[in-house]
């Protein structure tokens, strides 16, 4: 029986014809996705499903899909879909992160010349039939320095924009190496120093702890006088009162905002302002960008549904579904080492070193290496994923490499990842036990037998008595339970190092009164995805 595939949000008729073409039952619903009940009612016939923004994708939805199989999504964001709900339902969810990267950047350099040149405020009093010709003075973007923070896939090609318009580029990006820097023709900078140079600053990274607030009261403060921002980011990358009351003071000339901290934006205080440019998230509105992402998640759709070849999934591998079976717990293994040195590094990576021994070494390793790199990177993008993880990491300058040795100690086989950057080199080891459990087993050189659990406290120290003690009493006294205690060292009175599963997350008052024993050089909390 051919599978059958719904579409419940609005998908061009070329999209829905390649279902056809290629053998696959469609329903075309583009408003079926509006209708919860309707749509809990008719999932369970479907064994995938095509969907926009519009259809929200909840445990109570993919409680009813028992024949479901894969949802894929037309565009980047998946907030409406549950994905912890569809991986315990066994449920690939893919998204299309490229389709709208060009439309995105597009936008962007439209806003900066809105803003530059007064456009929709001289369009609108044109329109009202005064000539106010002298009003709108506006500035060239020509030999102008323009700060852009973030230059991976949508800030590289704005870079690209900006370097024909014969715009001088800086970059913040902490992730992106000098020599990538150097042959995109930027400057690569710290973040004060883009704000004290740029004339107009463009944000292209996701919202996440580290880039929320970026452009905050206090960094606001410290931009060259004249400054023109622009967002068609993400909200919450901006302190909207702060700008608001900056361009009213005169500090900032102007903004273009196409995202807003809260959205749909029906009140900000960015508008009604002068030269200041709304839109109302428009980035990847273009007809060739929606008929792009469409077309690619039917492609997507269909090649996993008939050959099992799965591409930009947000929740598995690309594995087979027999390769599945003996490597699941090596992929959990190679995202918990590339997620341990991940959180541990805060400085450019410039490369990413895999060994693979025994066991290990005979499985699909692309799809172990999609797994490290997956883990590293999350920190720095959580919406990379197994799929676009090398992607990312080849657009940074990141040089990756694999080492293949057979058997060569007490372990069937274990992964070791290296990662390098200019001011050092951090390695973690680990294997699976017959249990199927992920281990970590060397940390720095050091050997250990830890267990993975989803919250971790790492530290290091001199090799001298009282460690122990000195941290089961601090947890105690701040109320968190030990599961699991692990310690190394690499030679009497040499360094040392702790790992500590934990039931909760550390708080941050236990880990100073750690560090005010002066006994720790390092003491950092981990978390792990373990489900």
């Amino acid at each position: 029986m051919a599978p059958k595939v719904l579409v419940s949000d609005k998908l061009s008729e070329t999209a829905v014809q390649i279902f056809r073409d290629r053998g696959i039952d469609v329903d075309f619903m583009p408003d079926l996705g509006k209708d919860k009940e309707k749509l809990a009612e008719v999932i369970g016939q479907y064994d995938g499903l095509a969907i926009r923004s519009a259809t929200k994708v909840t445990p109570t939805i993919l409680e009813k899909a028992d024949k479901l199989k894969v949802i894929g999504r037309a565009g980047i964001g998946t907030d409406n879909i549950d994905k912890e709900a569809a991986s315990k339902k066994g449920v690939i969810v893919m998204n299309t992160p490229y389709g709208n990267m060009i439309t995105t950047a597009e936008h962007a350099i439209a806003m900066m010349f809105a803003v530059a040149r007064q456009i929709p405020e001289a369009s609108t009093s044109t329109h009202a039939g005064k000539w106010e010709k002298s009003k709108f003075m506006g500035i060239e973007l020509t030999n102008k320095t323009l700060g852009v923070i973030g230059a991976g896939n949508i800030g590289g090609i704005v870079c690209e924009r900006a370097l024909g318009l014969k715009m001088k580029v800086v970059a913040y990006d902490p992730y992106l190496g000098e020599e990538k820097a150097a042959k995109m023709g930027i400057e690569k900078v710290e973040l004060d120093e883009l704000l004290a140079r740029a004339d107009f600053i463009t944000l292209h990274v996701p919202l996440t702890d580290q880039t929320r607030n970026i452009l905050s009261r206090e960094n606001l403060a410290k931009t060259k006088p004249g400054v023109r921002i622009v967002n068609c980011a993400r909200g919450g990358l901006v302190d909207e009162e702060a700008l608001a009351e900056m361009l009213q003071s005169g500090h900032i000339a102007g903004a273009a905002f196409d995202v807003f901290s809260v959205e749909p934006a029906k009140d900000n205080p960015l508008f009604n302002l002068p030269n200041v440019v709304c839109t109302p998230h428009l980035g990847a509105a273009t007809t060739e960008a929606q008929e792009n992402v469409a077309l690619q998640v039917a492609e997507q759709i269909s090649n996993y549904l008939l050959t099992g070849a799965v591409e930009n999934a947000l929740n598995m591998p690309s594995v087979t579904a027999e390769e599945a079976k003996v490597m699941g717990p090596w992929i959990k293994l190679a995202g918990h080492l590339g997620s341990f040195i991940g959180q541990m590094t805060d400085e450019p990576i410039k490369a990413i070193n895999i060994l693979y021994d025994g066991v290990a070494s005979e499985m699909n390793l692309a799809a172990l290496n999609c797994s490290v790199v997956s883990g590293i990177m999350k920190k720095f993008n959580p919406e990379v994923n197994l799929v676009s993880a090398p992607v990312v990491a080849k657009e940074r300058g990141v040089k990756i490499s694999t080492t293949n040795q057979d058997k060569s100690g007490v372990f069937d086989g274990y992964i070791k990842v290296t990662v390098v950057t200019d001011k050092r080199e951090r390695s973690i080891a680990g294997t699976v036990f017959s249990d199927g459990k992920p281990r970590f087993i060397q940390i720095k050189g050091i050997n250990i037998d830890a267990e993975v659990g989803a919250h971790m406290l790492y530290t290091t120290n001199e090799d001298v008595p009282g460690i122990i003690g000195t941290l089961g009493q601090t947890m105690g006294e701040h109320g968190v339970n030990i599961a699991n205690f692990t310690l190394g060292r690499s030679e009497a009175g040499g360094e040392a190092i702790a790992l500590l599963y934990v039931d909760d997350l550390v708080p941050a008052e236990a880990r100073a009164k750690l560090a005010e024993t002066g006994l720790f050089t390092q003491i950092k909390p981990l978390e792990f995805d373990v489900a």
